[in-house]
């Protein structure tokens, strides 16, 4: 399998407080990695490291090889990121919006056009490209998050919380394009929701307290109940709380 990220000892620190320390783990080509963990335990930070928004303390993050501190372009090309809570631009339509986005990854023409539309499509957005993005209902703000991110096909996605916000349909909807992606893509999603884990993801990372505690499979994971627990959420809690059952 095709190595497409690559986070080797990433440690950030915030004056004394260190968010996110000494993580390594690899993420390949058809890999869908649910990245979990308790609130303030480092997830964002780490995925906007490896996204490029952030610049590491110590430690690196390749993206199809390319480090993305020193060749962040290359890296961000290869790169599409949904972030925390999917700011956009507000005061832009929907429309102008992705248009804008289309632009600034460099297609023109046919290209762009027909890279929209297959976005606007897959999210299923097309009732609302007229609307001002501040007038849209949290769900569809995310989508239009989603949309950004796929837009212009890349080899990797990073998604901070992208079912946040979408009703059952929508979440079913995500998931299925999540799935239906990942054949050629290196996928990494943050999520609280660990029923998402078991829907969409074949590998399954914990960190708590900055630390990575677990990088292996779902069921790998149920594995490591000391208590005999049957849902992966009493064994997060095992792990990361110590509570049992």
């Amino acid at each position: 399998m095709q190595e497409l990220i690559a986070i080797e000892g990433l440690t950030k620190r915030f004056g004394p407080l260190t968010a996110v320390s000494d993580v390594s783990l690899t993420v390949g080509r058809g890999d869908v990695l649910g990245f979990l963990g308790p609130n303030g335990a480092g997830k964002s930070t780490t995925m906007r490291m490896v996204a490029g928004f952030l610049a590491p303390t110590a430690g690196r993050s390749l993206v199809c090889g390319y480090d993305v501190g020193e060749f962040p372009i290359l890296a961000k090309q290869r790169t599409g990121y949904l972030p925390e809570g999917a700011p956009l631009y507000g005061d832009m339509t929907v429309e102008k919006f992705l248009d804008f986005v289309a632009q600034a990854r460099g297609f023109t023409g046919d290209d762009k056009d027909q890279k929209l539309a297959a976005a606007i499509e897959k999210l299923e957005i097309g009732d609302v490209l007229a609307q001002h993005v501040e007038t849209l209902s949290k769900g569809f703000k995310r989508r239009v998050g989603l949309a950004q991110a796929i837009l212009h096909d890349p080899q990797v996605l990073i998604l901070d919380e992208p079912t946040d916000g979408l009703d059952p349909n929508q979440k079913h909807q995500v998931r299925s394009l999540i799935h239906d992606m990942a054949a050629d893509k290196a996928i990494i999603i943050s999520t609280h929701i660990l029923e998402e884990v078991d829907a969409v993801c074949n590998r399954a990372a914990i960190i708590d307290k900055g630390r990575l505690i677990f990088d292996d499979t779902p069921k790998a994971l149920l594995r490591c109940s000391t208590s005999g627990a049957k849902k992966l959420e009493d064994v997060f809690r095992e792990l990361t709380l110590g509570h049992k059952g």
